[in-house]
């Protein structure tokens, strides 16, 4: 019975955990949610919920696709370069969808599960944009069963109101040289503790790389990070 319990933990056939809560970290459903959200008390994962708002979702904005790519991409690199601070970062992903519990939410994955948990401490503890942060382990392990499978091959007609991630991409040329950056760092100046090795942007490439708060295309430039 214990081992049948354990297979079906957090999958459809689970009556009593919300499978969408493990598979997605979040569920439309929030707290009136009739099967349980237990947050997990260690992670690799973290969960930024209602971070980024995409323009393009306001019925009146007149920035082209160029400007919204540009727009975007200075947001991911501001989280990259701040969440790669506190650790090994494996995986940044960040939501387009517009339902409630999944509108600009930001996960980060991590190497061990002591810098994740560095990164919510931190977080906690700081304002973006001009709103505070509200960080959380998630149990996100899988990322792609946590995306729409539709949606990356254009078929998915539930749109940004799916219960599933549909992701917002940076561009390829950033997400190469944010992770190569991050690569050399980490070789020329390897963590000394278990878990405990973050990415100082400020040291890539010979100090040539940018900052934490870096300068942002096409902006001027302001710190949209601040502790509360």
């Amino acid at each position: 019975m214990a081992s049948h319990l354990a297979n079906i933990f957090g999958t459809e056939q689970d009556r009593v955990n919300c499978s969408f809560y493990y598979k997605i970290g979040a569920c439309r459903h929030g707290d009136r949610c009739s099967r349980k959200h237990i947050k997990p008390p260690f992670s690799q994962t973290i969960l930024l919920p209602n971070v980024y708002h995409n323009p393009a979702h306001d019925p009146v904005c007149k920035l082209t696709e160029k400007e919204l790519q540009e727009g975007f991409d200075a947001v991911y690199e501001d989280l990259y370069c701040e969440l790669a601070k506190f650790g090994h970062l494996l995986e940044l992903h960040v939501c387009d969808n517009v339902g409630d519990h999944l509108i600009g939410n930001v996960y980060a994955r991590y190497e061990w599960e002591t810098e994740a948990q560095a990164a919510v401490d931190n977080c906690n503890q700081r304002w973006y944009a001009g709103r505070p942060l509200y960080a959380e382990l998630s149990p996100v392990t899988d990322f792609r069963e946590a995306c729409c499978r539709q949606n990356e091959n254009g078929e998915c007609n539930r749109g940004g109101f799916c219960n599933f991630m549909h992701l917002r991409l940076a561009s390829k040329e950033l997400v190469k040289e944010l992770r190569h950056g991050q690569r050399v760092e980490r070789k020329l100046h390897p963590p000394k503790n278990e878990g405990g090795g973050g990415w100082e942007p400020s040291k890539r490439e010979g100090g040539r790389g940018r900052s934490a708060s870096p300068r942002r295309r096409g902006s001027n430039g302001e710190d949209r990070w601040t502790r509360k």
